[in-house]
Formats: structure tokens, sequence, C-alpha cells
């Protein structure tokens, strides 16, 4: 079974991937390998021979390293992957990369859009020196067990988190599906401890509100990731906005490097009525578009706010909704990925990812190193970006620079909505005097 995907950047932006059961190939003058660190090198090796984006493989000879690989003597699973990383940096692609087997389970289960956890978000609170509870998912354990926003998380399992990130607390938290984990949080002063069982839950990266700016109802959506849910929770927060009455939408990619390819396209399709999205070109030159199919949700303005952590399909869905005149992007330039990759799970658990082919947007754009160019450019202050950071629910709103530059490109666009939407505004009758009407349906 095939599914595609996209891996989560982890130096720059990891691009599109495709998850395949590995293959391999034969070859007749060379003996076997079926056990031991010499069969997993090769099976990576023939994956990045049968499909690297480059076949001079960056002017490197890909064979050579073949019987470079498997010519030497390796102690230990590890001694062979710190050879295969080796031979992988040689191609001079940092989205082409070995997995160990950790690191390729946590990637396809962060892709998977779910995790085996508690449900807490956090973020490390510079100033008081903590970690913070920033959301807790409807439903989880943490819910049900009453832990709430602005909680500090203490302890872990008997540790303390005073000099762990947040990222490293939440890996803490995560672990097998009716596991125990032992929590102290601290609220108003006040520590408690709280034993909780950790369950599979379904990660939010949607984060939809209807926001009153400058005499508009605005639809604001963030999206964190394109996880395998994230369409699906992009349908219903568009659905909910529009049913609540906003008049525009503002889309927020800042900060987000990626995520499942089929989520982007799906989103795109959300938004777009038609048009093309996106463009592939493989090793041997043939290329595929990928179009709108109008099945858009809307057609209310919108805009897309970015930043140069924004990568990736975040780049292919601004690329598509800015090169069709659908949305007005504000921000600043976007990080430049514009490399495909394909993710390959290997035999003994560990994983590579190998970079297949290079996209284009609508335009014809490569934007690989130098991202995509906001129509509004809008940069942050360190200061409002620490604002920001540590406090998220300041996003999409008036204390959001860029979020109310975005609003106010929007307004003229509103304004044209409203006059389309009236009808005549008088009426003959012999009867009576001239009666205004109210709005049409929205066409």
């Amino acid at each position: 079974m095939k599914t595609t995907l996209e891996l989560i950047r982890s130096t720059g932006a990891i691009a599109t991937v495709l998850l395949t059961p590995a293959l391999l190939t034969s070859f007749p003058a060379e003996a076997a390998f079926t056990d031991g660190p010499k069969a997993i090198l090769d099976e990576a090796w023939q994956i990045v021979y049968r499909e690297y984006v480059d076949d001079s493989f960056n002017r490197t000879d890909w064979v050579e390293v073949r019987q470079e690989l498997l010519g030497r003597n390796y102690t230990s699973r590890e001694a062979a992957y710190t050879e295969l990383r080796r031979a992988l940096h040689r191609l001079n692609d940092p989205y082409t990369r070995f997995l160990s087997p950790d690191q390729y389970a946590d990637l396809t289960e962060q892709t998977s859009g779910e995790v085996s956890g508690i449900g807490l978000r956090l973020r490390r609170d510079r100033a008081a020196g903590t970690v913070v509870v920033s959301d807790v998912i409807a439903g989880s354990p943490a819910d049900i067990a009453g832990i709430l926003v602005g909680d500090r998380i203490v302890l872990v399992n008997g540790s303390s988190t005073d000099f762990l990130s947040a990222e490293h607390t939440s890996q803490l938290l995560r672990g097998e599906t009716d596991t125990q984990v032992t929590l102290t949080i601290e609220r108003n002063g006040e520590p408690e401890t709280i034993i909780l069982s950790r369950a599979r839950l379904e990660v939010r990266t949607v984060n939809a509100k209807l926001a009153a700016q400058n005499g508009i109802n605005v639809g604001y959506i963030r999206l964190d990731e394109f996880g395998a849910h994230a369409a699906e929770q992009m349908e219903v927060a568009i659905g909910d906005l529009s049913a609540q009455g906003a008049e525009a939408f503002v889309l927020d990619l800042r900060d987000n490097p990626g995520g499942l390819l089929q989520a982007s396209i799906d989103i795109c399709r959300m938004w777009l009525r038609r048009g093309p999205i996106v463009r592939t070109v493989d090793r041997t030159g043939d290329s595929e578009e990928i179009s709108a199919n109008r099945t858009h949700l809307t057609e209310l303005p919108m805009a897309i706010l970015v930043n140069g952590d924004s990568a990736s399909s975040s780049e292919i869905v601004t690329g598509a909704l800015g090169d069709n005149d659908r949305a007005i992007v504000v921000g600043s330039p976007t990080f430049g990925k514009a490399l495909v990759q394909s993710l390959h799970g290997l035999s003994d658990g560990s994983g590579i990812a190998v970079t297949v082919a290079h996209y284009y947007t609508p335009n014809g754009t490569d934007i690989s190193r130098k991202g995509i160019t906001p129509d509004i450019h809008v940069d942050l202050s360190t200061d409002q970006r620490n604002a920001l950071a540590n406090d998220p629910d300041l996003m999409g709103t008036a204390n959001d620079p860029q979020f109310t530059e975005a609003v106010s490109a929007l307004v003229p666009a509103v304004a044209a909505s409203r006059r389309r939407q009236q009808l005549p505004t008088t009426v003959s009758s012999p009867v009576a005097p001239a009666t205004e009407l109210g709005r049409t349906p929205e066409q």
C-alpha cells in the first residue's frame, strides 16, 4: 500500500514524500545480503540508485559508493548507520537522509496526525523559566483530569522540567497507549500530582476563530502542519466560520514546516475554484500537474500569512493561491523548499528519505532557496516575535501586526463583496413608497 506523505523538516524544511515498502534490485555479480547491517545498507543504496532526482548523483560515482559501503565490516548497526549517513552526505542534499528506527517511528507518528499521549501542547515560558500548557485536546486524558491552559508542568515521572525544552517535555509525556505517566502541575502557586493513562489521540492542527477587525468579520484559521487530519479539520473550520458570518478569511501558515502532500492539495481545492496547484518534474523530465477540481467551499476574499519558517506544503498552498490571484500573501519571504522526497521504511525499522522530484508553482516559479515573496511585506521585530511566541492567543488579534495588515488589505474586497450582494434599492409600487430590500444569498 502506498501513502503520500511529506516529511516535517529537521534542518530547514523537508518536502513531500512517498511511503513505500523497500524493494531490492538484484546485482548478479554481487553477493546477496539477507541479514545484518550490510543488508540495510544495500536496501538504502538501491533506493537512492533507483529514485534519486539527479541521475549523476551530484557527480558522485554511486556504484563505487556501494562497493565502499559493502566492502567494510561493521561491528554494529550504529556503525553501519554512520557510514550510510556519510555516503548520503556526498550527494550534497540535506533532504536525502537516513532515519534511525526511533526517528522513523517518530516521523510516521507525527505525519499520521495522531499521537499516543495525554493531550497537551506545551510552550516554554522563558521569563518564568517553566514549561506551560498552551492547549488541551478536548476529551483527552489531560482534559478529563482538569488540566488547564496556563498550568505549569513541574515534574514528569519525578523528573524536573526546569531545564527541559517544551519539545523534550512533550516527548516524556508520550508513550505506549494505556501506559501511565505521573505529572506534577502548579496552578496559582499550588502543586498537584496527577497520574494519567496515555491514549491514542487525534492531533488538532487547525485552530479557528471569528475576529471583528476594521469593521469586518474575519475568519482566522491557523494551520500548524499538514497532518493526516488537517484537511477534514480545515473543512470544518471553513464551514463553521462561514455559518458565523465571516466576510473574509485569513489563513495563517507562519511557522508551518509542511506535512502531508495530499492534505495540501485537498486544502488548496477548498479555496480554489479552478486553476493549477503545483507541477512536479522527476529525474527523467516527466512532469505532473495537479489542479483544482471545482470542489471549493468558499469564494470569500482571503489572505495568507507566511514567514521564513513557512516551508514545503505551506509554500505549495501559498504559491497555488497566490499565483491564481485567489489570496493576498502577507508577511515575510518563505523558506524556499521545492524538492520532493520519497520516504521508505527499511527492513530493520529504520527509514530513508530520498529526493525524487522538483516542484514549481503554477506560474512556473522555482522557489528553491529564495522562497515566495509576499505581496505585502511585513516584518516583525524581535519583541513582536517573542510576544506572539510566548502568547499564541495574540495571533489573529489587533496585537498581531501581520494579521492587522492582512485585514486592512482585505477591506476593499469585502466592501466590493457587500455591494455585489445588494439588490436594487427601490421597487415601483402604486400603493406604497419605495422599499429597500435585503441581501441576496451568497453566490
